[in-house]
């Protein structure tokens, strides 16, 4: 088999893994009024089966690094498929709010295995512009995903009720299983593992999150990605309840939104080698803050609240994310070489944290009101491009270390 075709097959299963994600978020979107009503819930309450799933997630993706630093990123991922294949099925069985929000939790446990572990593998077997090319491509078809997940939600509703759903991810990750124990190659061999220690993954975890540089990098990254998660955990309001659609039309919030990421994730493997990973980032802030403007002046001005207006804006926010990912995210890997799954857990976890917060609190509390929702979306993205433009301020007055002057240096990187 030629090297360009591993290549293909590795960025699909890596981005069919990243997909687990977004779908065990937004496939159940279409079903909230359904669930609400069969298990007795009103809409705060099912509000928390996306809540409960993130903390999870964030808890557990501070574990699936390390241990892919000591025992393999295969092995990891083939047990966290095997686990999330298991929780779906009690998904989908449950009869009641607290044994689904139960399953919900051990989905999240072991949704987070093969994007953050993949994301460790693919700077294991590409440097510099393929890494950057590599991860561009994954988070392009992983940026589908939350597009067409509430879709294929509705689809599956009518055809049941909410527990198919469960039952489609069940199936879906049992083919992501059977792909990855065919597949996946061992990217982490024995001779460059480190032993997993308690006490030695407390002290590196405290020293890469004591790390002011990574602590920049990494809020620069998870602010910016919130300002447009605001939107995604808001959808079943923002579509039922101000663009006045049905269960079936939550497309016209998704596809604006991953259009976007599409289209920045494209750009950004374009521009790998041929411009640096500061103007790139420079770009895709400039470009969520056009977003994040027009948002708030729609939603301030325009009476009535219609589509496609009103989401595409959504589409500038998705290419800024999509920009400022990739550089972000290869510049933390690339401070801890020996520690990369370490740093993807920390850096994830840092993400998820706040999208939990945003999900769980902030969404709650703005998305009664259009103009709120676009105010908070706003101030997220602006507090993401702050930290970034303190990293950069840093980094030209003070002298780097080695590695990240390496990383500072590179054509397409920071």
């Amino acid at each position: 088999m030629s090297a360009s075709v591993s290549t293909r097959r590795l960025t699909w299963l890596l981005a069919g893994l990243s997909m687990i994600g977004p779908f065990c978020i937004d496939t159940i979107f279409p079903a909230f009024l359904q669930m609400g009503a069969q298990l007795d819930a009103g809409p705060l309450a099912i509000q928390q089966t996306i809540s409960v799933y993130l903390i999870a997630y964030a808890a557990m993706s501070i574990v699936h690094g390390p241990l892919s630093d000591a025992i393999g990123r295969r092995s990891v991922i083939v047990g966290g498929m095997v686990v999330f294949t298991l929780a779906s099925v009690g998904c989908a069985l449950s009869k009641d709010l607290p044994t689904l929000l139960a399953f919900r939790a051990v989905q999240g446990l072991s949704a987070g295995a093969g994007q953050i572990v993949g994301r460790a593998a693919i700077r294991d077997l590409f440097h510099g512009d393929d890494a950057q090319r590599l991860m561009s491509q994954v988070s392009m078809l992983f940026g589908i995903a939350p597009a067409i997940a509430p879709i294929v939600g509705g689809w599956i509703l009518g055809w049941g009720e909410w527990p198919v759903i469960f039952w489609f991810l069940t199936a879906f990750s049992a083919v992501l299983l059977l792909a990855t124990w065919l597949w996946f190659p061992e990217t982490n061999p024995p001779a460059a593992r480190m032993p997993l220690v308690a006490r030695s993954l407390v002290r590196d975890y405290a020293a890469i999150f004591m790390n002011p540089r990574f602590q920049r990098l990494a809020a620069a990254g998870s602010f910016n990605f919130a300002g447009m998660f605001l939107y995604i955990a808001s959808a079943p309001v923002f579509v039922m309840q101000h663009l006045h659609l049905g269960e079936g039309d939550f497309a016209w919030l998704f596809i604006p939104t991953i259009g976007g990421m599409v289209t920045g994730s494209y750009l950004s493997g374009r521009a790998a080698g041929r411009m640096s990973g500061d103007r790139s980032t420079s770009i895709g802030f400039m470009i969520g803050g056009i977003g994040a403007v027009l948002h708030i002046a729609y939603a301030a001005f325009a009476d009535p609240f219609t589509i496609p207006w009103a989401v595409l804006p959504l589409f500038l926010t998705g290419v800024g994310v999509a920009l400022v990912f990739p550089i972000l995210t290869l510049a933390i890997l690339d401070m801890y070489p020996r520690q990369r799954g370490s740093a993807s857990s920390l850096q994830a976890f840092t993400s998820l944290v706040v999208a939990a917060l945003v999900s769980g609190a902030m969404s709650p509390w703005l998305s009664h009101d259009p103009l709120h929702l676009a105010l908070g979306s706003a101030a997220l993205t602006l507090l993401g491009w702050m930290f970034w433009r303190w990293e950069r301020n840093v980094c030209r007055r003070l002298p780097a270390t080695p590695s990240e002057v390496a990383v500072v240096e590179s054509p397409n990187q920071l």
